[in-house]
């Protein structure tokens, strides 16, 4: 492994887009703009870094190189992210499909596109609980949690600081409704207050009107259940400017280097939660990053190399790169029982599997699927301490 932590990043893009006569193509179909775009070159990078680990250890299926394929979701654009899901698949020949990002765009690809072509999605970051009980045929995986454990994991951090009431704020869309009804239902059982439940749109160039209708309701703080890049930093900004609110909930789309940049020292004392875990795995891909250019353990990044992970583990175990055939064997080498695998051991995992024996992936997010294959979930509750986001816990 020291070679690929010595390897720059450019070197690791090559190496996981070089030709080759046997080359087995991902999609890696993410929000490259958007309102999380700061978020998804580490993804990407992350994805990347797994691709080129697998090849420079002699590939897959006895010598088959993978490929990463770039294609952008928008984030929350619908048409676009569908008409490029359908590119990978038709144009590029795709085998497997890591993403989408954003979790409307991402119930989209699946109904519109992968369904119909019998194509295996993996995302890496779509968290909305509507995802679980999607009628997927099987083919849809997550390697983030759903947000219905999100909901339960705020409302403790929250009664953990002694808030018993808050204004909520989320973006108008299958990933804001679903977050904001999974926390209203859990932070009110335990006792909470939700003084005001609203919707806000993204790109707008002033949020003054939403946040009066947020200051006026009252609340001990607000909980902005939007996007880094776009509304929710809007709302942030024009609260800030009015005196509405001085201190936020922040949950897993708010999370990111450019939230505390962008607002500055006012942000301080904000806190919240993203998926993610500690250890061996977070570890390791931390130093990955730092050697490749990019932050491992940035939001979704180590999910994103996960999800490469188990398209090769379980195309191996199925001895085939198409979908009908290795999509079965994801659950199998995902979890126990078997030898566990992390970030930096892709090599022994596959010689495992050519060996016939079993392995379990926990790689950098502490791989572990449940129900419908999607991730059981560790969160880092996150704090702003002089402008930088601080793993306080984890839950």
């Amino acid at each position: 492994m020291k070679k690929l932590l010595m390897a720059t990043a450019a070197t690791a893009i090559m190496a996981a887009n070089a030709a080759s006569a046997d080359e087995i193509k991902l999609g890696l179909l993410l929000g490259y703009t958007g309102p999380i775009e700061s978020l998804t070159g580490h993804m990407a990078s992350a994805a990347d870094l797994a691709i080129a680990e697998i090849n420079e250890s002699g590939g897959i299926l006895g010598g088959s190189t993978l490929a990463g394929v770039r294609a952008d979701t928008g984030c929350i654009d619908n048409g676009l992210a569908t008409s490029n899901a359908e590119r990978l698949i038709a144009a590029e020949g795709i085998k497997g499909l890591v993403g989408g990002d954003c979790s409307g765009v991402t119930g989209a690809v699946l109904q519109n596109v992968a369904i119909p072509n019998g194509m295996v999605m993996i995302s890496p970051s779509a968290t909305s609980p509507a995802l679980s009980t999607v009628e997927d045929q099987g083919l849809f995986f997550r390697t983030a949690p759903s947000d219905a454990r999100e909901g339960q994991v705020m409302t403790e951090i929250l009664m953990d600081r002694g808030v018993k009431s808050v204004a909520l704020t989320y973006t108008n869309n299958d990933y804001g409704k679903g977050l904001a009804d999974a926390f209203a239902e859990s932070f009110v059982a335990e006792g909470g207050e939700i003084t005001i439940n609203a919707a806000h749109e993204d790109g707008k160039a002033d949020y003054s009107a939403e946040v009066g209708a947020l200051a006026s309701a009252g609340g001990d703080i607000l909980v902005v259940a939007g996007y880094l890049d776009q509304g929710g930093l809007g709302i942030i900004n024009a609260s800030l400017d009015s005196g509405a609110f001085d201190q936020f909930v922040l949950p897993g789309g708010m999370i990111g280097d450019s939230l505390p940049a962008n607002v500055g020292p006012a942000l301080n004392g904000s806190y919240g939660q993203i998926a993610g875990s500690g250890g061996r795995g977070a570890e390791t891909m931390a130093e990955f990053g730092a050697a490749n250019g990019f932050e491992g353990t940035s939001p979704y990044a180590p999910e994103s190399y996960d999800a490469v992970a188990l398209f090769a583990f379980a195309m191996e175990a199925a001895g085939s790169a198409e979908p009908g055939d290795y999509v079965g064997k994801i659950l199998e080498v995902a979890n126990a029982p078997g030898e566990e695998i992390y970030p930096g051991e892709l090599a022994k995992g596959l010689e495992i599997l050519r060996n016939g024996g079993d392995i379990d992936y926990v790689g950098g997010s502490a791989v572990e699927l449940i129900g419908p294959g999607e991730s059981a979930g560790t969160y880092r509750e996150i704090e702003v301490q002089d402008g930088k986001n601080v793993t306080v816990r984890f839950r």
